[in-house]
């Protein structure tokens, strides 16, 4: 047990200590901190020094928290999650549509479907700021990485409530060029060609899964973590590929080579906490898109014949 200090410990002494722990080494827990690897050192010596017990133990893989630094982590660590709830209660007492939104999404929804979303929305909410965290990472909301959290996805977190004004169907692309006449070629005719896939860290995605199933490795010729590369790789003619139909029905110099397939279709969701859904900002801002997701249901479904659209 923590022995009684002789000087009160503060909360910044619970965060350094925890800090340390995560990193589990100084120079990390000083750029997570923003402080300097120095102050780390002098304050850690002054916490142990004041408890007069140690609270790391410094072996080759780093420092590791003695039984009275994991007691004083994990009560940093329920400190922490009391403060962002307390957080979330005062944010949710807002009673006027203001302030930053941070929204959490990947570049394929912002750059093909969101950007303009958000101009409108920001043009009839002027006193709102919005912050788009971009990535493919998962935010947690409940620590406020974000207020919301845009996500195509068919198993959203179960602690975040949201809607989910529409699914987005994935279909067969291949370059216009490659393909001219009318109608695609059968599926059978397609094997031998050269395909391109997501890479391994997408193995869970259903068109990822479909491609490993069905196509032999060798015409696997191409591999890219992010659909935006998907989609240039398939217009630069490197091979055929699945796709979002909201990208490549948008591309001219694509043209689908198959119908939609349902199995391969994921959901896609507006995300929050609990604790923020009645916050004006947050309420306004998923209507809103909420809105405007499903009157581009058409487009992201894929509501559209084979062959249509193609480079002229």
């Amino acid at each position: 047990m923590i022995q009684a200090a002789a000087k009160p410990l503060a909360w910044d002494d619970f965060r350094l200590i925890k800090a340390i722990a995560d990193k589990r080494a100084l120079p990390a827990a000083a750029a997570a901190l923003g402080i300097n690897h120095s102050t780390v050192f002098r304050r850690l010596g002054q916490i142990e020094e004041a408890l007069g017990i140690k609270l790391f133990e410094r072996h080759r893989s780093g420092y590791v928290a003695t039984p009275a630094g994991e007691e004083m982590v994990q009560l940093a660590a329920r400190v922490d999650d009391d403060i962002n709830a307390f957080a979330r209660k005062l944010a949710g007492q807002e009673i006027k549509p203001a302030g930053e939104l941070r929204v959490a999404t990947n570049d394929t929804l912002v750059v093909d479907l969101l950007t303009p979303l958000f101009a409108q929305f920001l043009a009839q909410c002027p006193d709102i700021r919005l912050d788009i965290l971009i990535g493919n990472r998962a935010a947690n909301l409940s620590k406020r990485d974000a207020d919301v959290a845009i996500r195509a996805t068919d198993n959203p977190p179960e602690t975040l409530i949201g809607r989910k004004p529409a699914r987005i169907a994935w279909a067969l692309f291949g370059r216009a060029a490659d393909f001219p006449d009318s109608e695609p070629p059968p599926i059978e005719a397609l094997w031998q060609r050269n395909w391109i896939s997501m890479g391994e860290e997408f193995a869970l995605l259903n068109a990822v899964r479909y491609v490993a199933l069905h196509v032999p490795p060798e015409r696997v010729a191409y591999k890219v973590n992010t659909v935006l590369g998907l989609a240039e790789a398939i217009e630069a003619g490197i091979g055929i590929g699945f796709l979002p139909c909201f990208i490549g029905d948008a591309r001219p110099g694509l043209t689908r080579l198959a119908p939609p397939d349902p199995t391969l279709g994921t959901d896609l969701w507006l995300l929050t906490h609990p604790d923020l859904r009645h916050t004006p900002r947050v309420r306004l801002f998923m209507d809103f898109l909420a809105a405007e997701v499903a009157r581009l249901k058409p487009l992201l479904e894929g509501e559209r014949a084979i062959g249509s659209g193609r480079a002229e």
